[in-house]
């Protein structure tokens, strides 16, 4: 959840902390088989379904309540905003904690490992008659965006070999976390994400292509021991951080994979790639690759994203928020029943449960209660892209870059009547939403069919 005045320019990379929407409340802004090397065993195990029944809040005084009389003559019952209280300035310390925190995420974006790492497709892969996947335009307000190398900083790309694509339309060969191949005229090149917005995206074979923004994760997994996200494929040499760990996960951490490759459990880290000793793996089940759910426990979509574990007040908030607002998401959904993630996880205050953390009012920097819980909805909506019977019926991205937690274009922001997560279940089964985190830098968010398990609530 965030606010900011109409016409302030941010850095996109500050959303551990920040992220958008004006003060006028509008928007400014796709089964591998298991590899013997994985070495792990299948167990099915009934999953626990968490539901909390929303409580209504106390009415907030003066002018908020004129808001929330407003929200209530449109038909909204839930409003994110804090409380009068909550206009509260950051120290000088907690300033200075917060650009630590966002040139941490902005170094992380394109930062450079040793060791071998998954490569993705590169043009040389590709030639004039090789199908395209997707189409797109280059966004207008960009110059020379289709480069012949990609490139990792500004200096680099200053010397990289360009050309001048603005508002031209171009085949997508492949989908990368950072960048496109793009193929324009007889020029076959990279395009960051970024350069194209994604409603001008158009799947061409929709039937035999996912989504534009669509990554299918193939199981869901435990950490049997301390278990380490890798930046590379490099054996960790015992518990203690070695400098080559994106996160260092708690035993019983839940999480899910995206593949294996070359016998390392695969992750998405961000916007770069996290590799996991199998080893430090257990319950290891199955996602189905169709609705058609392999067991009763095996979900039929499922998706991980990972936050800081900075050990500031302010980051310690936001993970508190996003346990909560876990609870709150993970529900059962019935055929032609509609989820909306604003009612469900708000309001956005205290007797919510929410902690202070990190937001912007009126262009400042301020604390709020519910920093963290577009991270709840945005992992969310990277599960339902994957699921053909679920229709989005509104999803706002953060402007810029997007949320640097998550590749752009995968990200849904919440917190008032415009940034809003709102979906349908289109299936003629009912559905059920479970959300996990261990408080250690992972949060995962599954779907399953629904068989009238026992519904669970799930403590804070």
């Amino acid at each position: 959840m965030a606010r900011m005045k109409e016409n302030i320019s941010l850095n996109p990379d500050l959303q551990t902390i920040r992220e958008r929407r004006g003060n006028d409340n509008r928007l400014r802004y796709r089964v591998q088989l298991l590899p013997e090397a994985a070495r792990l065993t299948c167990i099915r195990k009934k999953g626990i379904m968490i539901s909390y029944t929303m409580k209504e809040d106390v009415l907030m005084k003066r002018i908020l309540c004129i808001l929330l009389g407003l929200c209530l003559l449109t038909g909204m019952t839930s409003f994110a905003i804090a409380e009068e209280d909550d206009d509260v300035q950051f120290t000088d310390e907690e300033l200075r904690e917060m650009e630590e925190e966002e040139k941490e995420a902005e170094d992380d974006t394109d930062i450079v490992v040793e060791g071998e790492t998954y490569q993705e497709k590169t043009k040389a892969d590709f030639n004039q008659n090789s199908p395209a996947l997707y189409t797109g335009i280059i966004r207008k307000d960009y110059g020379k965006c289709i480069w012949a190398e990609k490139w990792s900083d500004k200096a680099e790309m200053k010397k990289t070999k360009s050309w001048a694509a603005a508002g031209r339309k171009v085949d997508i060969l492949s989908v990368g976390l950072k960048w496109l191949v793009v193929r324009m005229d007889n020029i076959i090149g990279y395009v960051r994400r970024e350069y194209i917005q994604k409603s001008d995206i158009v799947n061409l074979d929709p039937v035999n292509t996912p989504p534009f923004n669509a990554q299918k994760h193939s199981y869901i997994a435990k950490t049997a021991k301390v278990c380490h996200v890798r930046k590379s494929m490099t054996p960790s040499k015992g518990e203690e951080d070695d400098g080559n760990n994106w996160v260092i996960l708690k035993p019983g951490t839940e999480l899910s994979i995206w593949k294996f490759y070359k016998g390392w459990a695969m992750v998405n880290y961000w916007r770069s790639y996290g590799y996991i000793d199998p080893n430090e793996l257990t319950d290891l089940i199955p996602v189905a690759p169709t609705d058609e759910e392999l067991y009763p426990d095996s979900p039929i979509g499922a998706y991980t994203s990972y936050y800081k574990m900075v050990q500031t007040e302010t980051n310690l908030n936001r993970i508190h928020n996003i346990k909560t607002g876990c609870g709150y998401v993970s529900v059962v959904l019935q055929p032609g029943e509609q989820f909306n993630a604003n009612k469900l996880m708000g309001p956005y205050n205290k007797g919510k449960g929410y902690k202070k953390a990190g937001v912007l009012t009126a262009g400042t920097s301020a604390l709020g209660y519910g920093g963290g819980t577009c991270q709840v909805s945005s992992t969310l909506y990277n599960v339902l892209v994957q699921l053909p019977g679920i229709e989005i019926n509104h999803r706002r991205p953060h402007g810029g870059s997007g949320a640097s937690y998550l590749p752009i274009h995968c990200d849904a922001a919440v917190g008032n009547p415009e940034l809003n997560l709102i979906f349908t279940n289109r299936y003629d089964f009912p559905i059920r939403i479970l959300g996990t985190s261990n408080d250690d830098g992972a949060l995962l968010m599954r779907i399953y069919r629904y068989h009238g398990e026992e519904i669970t609530k799930a403590s804070k």
